[in-house]
């Protein structure tokens, strides 16, 4: 791999990997709602996830999510519904009330952090239902390795700059999501600004949902 073709391939990992997407939208909402701690499993998990199925385009068995229509939109179809209901779980936040009988003044309103929780496996399973992350890995696989004099070689220069590229936009994410829980949880712990934040980030995972529907 010349170093045209290797500076080309650093536009491509930071392009597709530091812009906005379910996997960053995740990583930030897991550390802004439980800390950086929680929120590392996630971070690593998408990595390895994406490196597997990178591997599995590299063997040509990703061309078959696109060549057969069926296959590819039971792809999207899953990867929509469970980003639908990480959205869902994302808004899933409980109201304390003060009884008025108990205490007369005003409802107090409090925001506990969202209850969702990835784990490492689920995280790693997301990758294979993102159509758009079965899109990066054709595209590198059918511009980087396949059809080369030197697939095994070029595998081994890609697969650890895709990775390395994967956690640390995810980790870049997650450390700023971490870095805005104290301030979302605005004065006395009342988490108004995280009920909003929360919001945000779920109407973000419902957009990237209806856009993998039309890719």
């Amino acid at each position: 791999m010349n170093w045209q073709e290797f500076t080309a391939l650093l536009v491509l990992a930071t392009a597709m990997s530091f812009t906005p997407g379910p996997n960053t939208t995740l990583s930030t909402a897991l550390a802004a709602n439980h800390g950086l701690r929680r929120a590392l499993p996630f971070v690593c998990a998408v990595p390895v996830g994406w490196g597997v199925m990178l591997l599995v385009c590299t063997l040509g068995l990703g061309a078959l999510v696109l060549a057969m229509p069926l296959l590819g939109w039971a792809v999207k179809l899953i990867g929509v519904a469970y980003l639908l209901w990480l959205a869902f779980k994302l808004m899933g936040v409980r109201f304390q009330f003060r009884s008025r009988i108990l205490n007369p003044s005003p409802i107090n309103l409090k925001a506990d952090a969202a209850h969702m929780h990835v784990t490492f496996w689920q995280g790693a399973a997301l990758q294979f239902v993102n159509i758009k992350a079965w899109l990066l890995a054709l595209a590198i696989v059918s511009g980087w390795i396949a059809g080369r004099a030197d697939p095994g070689l070029r595998f081994a220069v890609v697969l650890p700059v895709m990775l390395a590229f994967a956690f640390a936009s995810n980790l870049t994410y997650a450390l700023a999501g971490s870095l805005l829980r104290d301030w979302l949880r605005g004065p006395e712990g009342t988490g108004q600004r995280l009920l909003a934040f929360n919001r945000v980030m779920a109407a973000v995972l419902v957009v990237t949902a209806i856009w993998m529907l039309f890719i």
